[in-house]
């Protein structure tokens, strides 16, 4: 199984948003290091628990950093910028690290309604044309005249580069169907909703066609994972992120507290409960059984890749995930 890595440079208590995107480009080396496949940022706006706001910036200094390793955004969110300005980014990207680079977009806004609003100066958003955007901007990549009249009178530069991958991520059928139509990759969040199917990644493989960024399917799945050399640290570990899940809920976006705050953190039955269910959405436990639930999720979905993201307080305990599982899939 191929082996990969979302990250969010999240700043837990007590951290600040530099250490973050430094803990981010240390762990793009250790990845390198221990043979995972590829590495991509997530983007996020206005919340002081995660410093990746502009993923390709951060993607650009991780590729000075490493010689192998993919690396890209996981995603970039489409809805801020025009495709003009996405392709001359990730073009220019493919320059520096030709072959290395991916190109994963979004139909998010990875913030809240404030975020989104300042993001496009106040101005309605153009919510509906996601998919046309994405079109748009593969043609620009393609050093190919749009067909759309606004942007057929330009062309992105600088051409002639080699082709990033694309990807499109989401977690429905619908955006299984246009990946595979579109002719790019497909990244399931299994982590956002637990709702990875077998007929959602069918969708996509049915109606793939292939083009220059991708000549066969290709699926990944992207798991929160908290995992340890024993189930008893991994549980201690996980805390803060299932406090912090227990605070999305209610609308909350928190930075994840210490393990030992997680404990004493004070919890109602339905509190509880709700931690509980979200469970399916974090693989918690030793790495030997998490590493065998991947396997079998591979088999029973057949999927090509997981995508791992994880966010225990320490930096140390979060390098230690990415250790235990190469030692037990790579």
């Amino acid at each position: 199984m191929r082996l990969s890595i979302l990250d969010q440079a999240p700043v837990t208590k007590g951290n600040t948003a530099e250490q973050a995107l430094k803990n981010a480009e240390e762990l793009a080396i250790l990845g390198e290091e221990l043979g995972y496949h590829r590495m991509w940022m997530a983007e996020h706006h206005g919340t002081n628990a995660l410093a990746s706001s502009a993923p390709e910036i951060t993607t650009a200094h991780m590729a000075a950093k490493t010689s192998r390793i993919r690396l890209g955004t996981g995603g970039v969110m489409m809805m801020h910028y025009s495709p003009l300005k996405l392709a001359e980014v990730f073009k220019t990207l493919s320059a520096f690290a030709p072959g290395r680079i991916d190109f994963g977009v979004g139909r998010a806004p990875g913030g809240d309604h404030f975020s989104m609003y300042a993001m496009s100066e106040g101005r309605q958003p153009m919510l509906n044309n996601m998919y046309e955007k994405f079109e748009t901007a593969l043609q620009y990549i393609s050093d190919q005249v749009p067909t759309e009249e606004l942007y057929s009178r330009t062309m992105a530069t600088p051409s002639g580069i080699k082709l990033p991958e694309a990807w499109l991520l989401g977690s429905s059928g619908n955006s299984a169907m246009k990946a595979g139509e579109m002719g790019v990759g497909y990244s399931f969040a299994q982590f956002f909703n637990g709702e990875l199917s077998k007929e959602i990644l069918d969708t996509y493989r049915i109606n793939f066609i292939p083009t220059e960024f991708m000549d066969k399917p290709e699926i990944n799945v992207s798991y929160m994972v908290t995992v340890a050399e024993t189930e008893e640290e991994a549980e201690f570990q996980a805390g803060p992120q299932d406090i912090s899940r227990l605070k999305l809920m209610k609308g909350e976006i928190t930075q994840n507290i210490t393990p030992e705050e997680a404990q004493e953190y004070p919890l109602t039955e339905m509190d509880r409960m709700r931690i509980q269910e979200a469970r399916k959405l974090h693989l918690v436990g030793s790495a030997k059984d998490v590493a065998q639930q991947l396997r079998d999720e591979k088999e029973m979905y057949g999927f090509d890749e997981a995508m791992i993201v994880s966010i225990p307080h320490s930096q140390e305990k979060r390098l230690n995930v990415y250790r235990l599982l190469a030692n037990e899939l790579l």
